[in-house]
């Protein structure tokens, strides 16, 4: 790879860039009246999903392929693309708050199960957005890997969200079932001998 393109790929503001281009044009187009309130709230919540499968996906990715240098590129890469997570569940949020009438909607919907567990979710992801910085890492030391294992709590509200609030949870629990897959990969390669 030539070392101009390896040095744009490394750069940290031009992967920013790439993750932050499709919430700009979905937001670009929903303020433009392009996009409909109902397709904004499910790419931004779908996207948000499909980052944070992308961050919990690197470590079976990297048991199964250990030397694989893309794999190892992804994992430098994992708490950007954590946050991006949380970046966009947050315009799915933002979103859903605009439409309501009243605050007080929102408070009596969030009391609903199938609402209740997306805030939750956005409530751990916030925590984890926070701390995802070198900073925080130095601060917590030890505890920072175990405060960041709340990422997995994160993804099951947040699939639970999904299949519970949508018209058609078959997409969340097929998402579902490819995180729990890697899951399975992870737990599998970790209590198996290495020859």
């Amino acid at each position: 790879m030539p070392t101009q393109l390896r040095a744009l790929l490394d750069a940290p503001g031009f992967f920013w860039g790439l993750l932050a281009i499709p919430g700009a044009f979905m937001t670009y187009r929903y303020w433009h009246g392009t996009t409909f309130y109902g397709e904004y709230l499910h790419a931004t919540g779908e996207l948000g999903a499909r980052l944070l499968i992308v961050a919990l996906a690197v470590t079976p990715l990297r048991l199964l392929m250990p030397n694989a240098a893309w794999v190892g590129w992804l994992a430098r890469r994992r708490r950007y693309i954590g946050v991006a997570a949380f970046g966009y569940s947050s315009l799915h949020a933002f979103a859903y708050v605009a439409r309501k009438a009243t605050l007080a909607d929102v408070v009596a919907e969030a009391a609903e199960l199938a609402i209740a567990t997306g805030w939750a979710a956005l409530l751990v992801m916030l925590l984890l957005a926070a701390t995802s910085n070198d900073a925080s890492v130095r601060l917590l030391q030890r505890r920072w890997k175990s405060l960041h294992r709340a990422a997995y709590v994160a993804a099951a509200l947040t699939f639970a969200h999904w299949i519970l609030a949508a018209f058609d949870p078959i997409p969340g629990a097929i998402h579902l079932g490819v995180l729990a897959s890697l899951e399975a990969i992870r737990l599998w390669k970790a209590r198996t001998p290495s020859t």
